[in-house]
């Protein structure tokens, strides 16, 4: 069963952390190739400047809603069983599952060792998790690192998840690109969590992050690179989300 929540023709998977890690571990038994996209207000938004994004995301195994406000949309659809998984948080839980599952992970993002820091975190964190290696890409689009030196170190490694690390919409498209070249049958687009679980970026209070206010303290912390995200973007989306529940405009899934 793959039900999404249609916003603004993103659709979102009706998921919660449980279903998202059955799914997770079902996909690496059967071998079955997929990729998972963590989505929230921002991720749709962009989706709305880009059509090619919007098809990539919606073609995802998984789109996880991240954001609380997706979640909200979701159970006031009448999927009550939604709840956030938001990508730093997957992480953790699969990290934990994949303990007694013998899942084998590999870290491709971040800035020069970041992703060893993380590999070297999580194997103290969750005492016999499977690290099958790490990469540091260079600086480029995500076309210019989508290559078959790239794939090849990475399906030496055998892994069967690769959490990718690096800014969003730029890891959608790296692993749409990559996915037919990679043997993992996961990939997992999750942005900042490899600078959250280093502490190279502080992450807001849990309290922050249930009342859906998270984007306010990563305002503060970053409000060069990010003012234009929050301050534009979340408005926009409420506007374009008043027509769509008004039925003034209609979004198609594809």
């Amino acid at each position: 069963m793959n039900e999404r929540t249609n916003v603004l023709g993103v659709g979102v998977s009706a998921i919660n952390m449980d279903i998202a890690l059955e799914r997770l571990s079902h996909w690496i038994v059967e071998r079955d190739r997929q990729y998972v996209s963590v989505c929230n207000v921002h991720s749709v938004m962009e989706c709305r400047r880009d059509e090619k994004l919007r098809r990539i995301v919606n073609a995802a195994g998984m789109t996880t809603p991240d954001g609380m406000p997706l979640v909200w949309l979701s159970r006031i659809a009448g999927l009550r069983h939604v709840s956030r998984v938001y990508g730093p948080d997957l992480m953790l839980a699969e990290m934990a599952a994949s303990v007694p599952a013998g899942h084998s992970h590999f870290f491709f993002g971040g800035r020069d060792g970041v992703a060893d820091r993380l590999a070297g975190n999580m194997r103290q964190r969750f005492p016999g998790v499977r690290i099958a290696g790490t990469m540091t890409p260079a600086m480029g689009s995500a076309e210019e690192l989508c290559t078959a030196e790239t794939a090849s170190r990475i399906n030496a490694a055998k892994p069967d998840i690769v959490w990718v690390g690096v800014s969003s919409p730029k890891q959608e498209y790296w692993m749409a690109c990559m996915r037919p070249l990679l043997e993992a049958p996961v990939l997992i687009g999750v942005g900042a969590a490899f600078d959250f679980h280093t502490g190279t970026v502080r992450q807001a209070p849990h309290w922050m992050q249930r009342a859906g206010v998270e984007w306010l303290y990563r305002l503060v912390q970053e409000p060069r690179r990010l003012w234009r995200r929050y301050l534009i973007d979340n408005p926009w989306f409420l506007f374009e989300l008043g027509r769509q529940k008004l039925g003034l405009r209609h979004y198609d899934l594809t």
